[in-house]
């Protein structure tokens, strides 16, 4: 013959142990929680020091690529004749000239002769074509020269 035992439901004290057994296991969940932290700060440290791309400084200059002069209508029926070189950065592919003249024109036209003959306000709008250059040729362009600037 064959016993089989059936659990009686707990009650009283032994009620109370299954109850703080149970509330034990957020307690783990805790330490799990804590040990995912601490590897997402270590992966984060191995990142910073070990896979971070280091700065590679300032671009080499390559080669001057000369664009032939050009005519500008400026403000008051004034014109100016303006040739730039571009300094391109080394390993950069000579660029198409269209993008360089288009910016010219748009940078230079309707500006008044008197403007254009103060050195520091030339000046300015030499860095403001080079930045738009460098825009326009994916930072292939670090430079722009004048190498004519006759104003009539």
């Amino acid at each position: 013959m064959s016993v089989t035992a059936i659990s009686q439901p707990k009650t009283g004290r032994d009620a109370d142990a299954a109850t703080t057994d149970e509330t034990a296991k957020p307690g783990g969940m805790k330490k799990i929680l804590i040990i995912v932290v601490a590897l997402v700060v270590v992966a984060g440290g191995a990142y910073w020091f070990v896979l971070k791309p280091k700065p590679t400084g300032p671009p080499t200059p390559g080669t001057v690529v000369m664009i032939d002069p050009i005519q500008v209508n400026l403000a008051g029926g004034h014109y100016l004749k303006i040739g730039v070189a571009l300094q391109l950065v080394k390993g950069a592919e000579t660029p198409d000239n269209a993008k360089a003249l288009d910016a010219v024109i748009a940078e230079f036209s309707g500006k008044t002769m008197e403007s254009l003959t103060q050195p520091v306000q030339r000046e300015r709008l030499k860095k403001q074509l080079a930045v738009t250059l460098a825009k326009r040729y994916d930072d292939d362009v670090m430079g722009v020269y004048f190498t004519d600037f006759v104003t009539q």
